[in-house]
């Protein structure tokens, strides 16, 4: 369904002959047209569900327990900034270690970050959040707080930890399961904007309102 809502393109073949005929051009879809979410629907943002992706969905079956329609599967992928869904939806367990033990030389042994601890005071205030991106030389070196009774030093291997390759990949695999689903009641005014924003103007290249011609570069 999505393809078929995206206008489409003539652009010349090569080799380029003079003057044009018909011919001379391909139509093809314009997969470059950009589209732009309208700011009405920003407005209704809090109309957005909350889901995690569970190990073997997909868009479309996704979009056919929500929407009643598994073509609405582009929908959910434009509203989540999803470039490829194939890259973007989670791996399960077998695939994510495949696919870390191909990237890295040491999956699991190699560290590929290190990550800050939560510290909290005498009086239990958060003095250092948990999960901060931190080098090696605070890892390796002593840092001194003050816990809300005296300045204590306390070395960055009880502040931080190492995170492996392995571990880093299942974090982002994970954040990778969270996705916003606009509400069924909006989908309608969603694809409708989506449909309004893919027809051109009135230009030299302009054919029709799905359709404009293009010399080819």
């Amino acid at each position: 369904m999505f393809f078929r809502l995206l206008p489409s393109i003539e652009y010349t073949k090569s080799p380029i002959s003079y003057p044009f005929s018909e011919s001379d051009y391909v139509v093809a879809t314009n997969f470059f047209k950009k589209y732009t979410i309208d700011e009405n629907i920003f407005e209704y943002a809090v109309y957005f569900d909350k889901y995690v992706i569970q190990t073997g969905e997909r868009l479309d079956t996704i979009a056919m327990k929500f929407y009643k329609n598994p073509f609405y599967d582009w929908v959910i992928a434009i509203t989540n900034n999803m470039v490829n869904p194939g890259y973007d939806l989670p791996m399960d367990d077998n695939a994510i270690r495949i696919y870390a033990e191909d990237k890295y030389d040491d999956p699991y042994s190699g560290t590929h970050h290190y990550e800050t601890i939560e510290y909290k005071s005498v009086q239990d205030v958060v003095l250092q959040p948990a999960g901060l991106y931190v080098d090696e030389n605070f890892y390796t070196s002593s840092h001194t707080f003050n816990n809300g009774a005296s300045l204590v030093t306390i070395p960055g291997s009880t502040l931080s930890r190492p995170v492996n390759n392995y571990e880093y990949e299942i974090q982002k695999n994970e954040k990778n399961r969270e996705i916003y689903l606009l509400q069924p009641a909006l989908v309608g005014a969603f694809v409708s904007s989506f449909k309004k924003s893919n027809k051109y103007t009135e230009s030299s290249d302009y054919i029709n309102k799905n359709l404009k011609k293009t010399n080819r570069i």
